[in-house]
């Protein structure tokens, strides 16, 4: 704009400016506007969402607290149905699947802990999950089907544990040498200091034991 312009000329310059670019201005404007109005309804949608899944997982938790499965259980439903994104459904699966191994129900825990594999967004918590389900299949005796899921591990913040299961499976399954080497493995993978370092080691010596008897 020419600042030499007289008033009139100014103002016409602006109206003429205001026709050419006055919709893309208003546009501008109006997308602004329902950007940061979506924004704050996406934050207030998450946080009321991660409000509802937490109070479904008290319910889950005080359920099984009172000793009440079936409560418990249709909550965990409800958590898999409408927050099955949501960390909370995670630990509800997993505090299921303690609870029905509790209560000598393997199968419903398999279902529980394959649900968490499925449907888990962090790795650990699939590893986890993975790992618990080989136990629950070693409690049924299904010695290789909790070898097949052992031998597919990869995870490193696991592998004393999983280790250690094979060695058990190997003691059941009459392969002490098989035995002895996966409770050396786990103990050469394990913190020093853990408490599970003399159980791995009274379980390394028996292989032995015997195995030189």
């Amino acid at each position: 704009m020419d600042i030499y312009a007289s008033d009139d000329e100014k103002g016409e310059e602006i109206k003429q400016w205001w026709r050419d670019n006055g919709r893309s201005v208003i546009i501008a404007c109006v997308a602004t506007a329902l950007a940061v109005f979506g924004g704050r309804y996406w934050v207030d949608y998450k946080s009321t969402q991660a409000l509802k899944a937490s109070h479904a997982y008290q319910q889950v938790s005080r359920a099984l607290a009172n000793g009440d499965s079936i409560t418990a259980a249709a909550a965990s439903d409800n958590l898999f149905t409408d927050f099955s994104t949501s960390p909370y459904s995670i630990f509800s699966a997993f505090d299921m699947a303690s609870n029905a191994v509790k209560n000598n129900d393997n199968a419903a825990a398999q279902t529980y802990l394959n649900w968490v594999v499925s449907n888990a967004d962090l790795s650990a918590h699939k590893e986890l999950a993975q790992l618990r389900l080989a136990q629950v299949l070693f409690l049924d005796s299904k010695f290789d089907e909790a070898l097949l899921l052992a031998d597919k591990a990869s995870s490193d913040a696991f592998s004393s544990l999983w280790s250690e299961l094979k060695g058990d499976i190997y003691i059941e399954q009459a392969k002490p040498d098989q035995a002895r080497t996966a409770y050396q493995q786990a103990l050469f993978t394990i913190k020093q200091g853990e408490p599970r370092q003399q159980i791995l080691q009274i379980k390394l010596d028996d292989v032995v034991a015997s195995n030189n008897g």
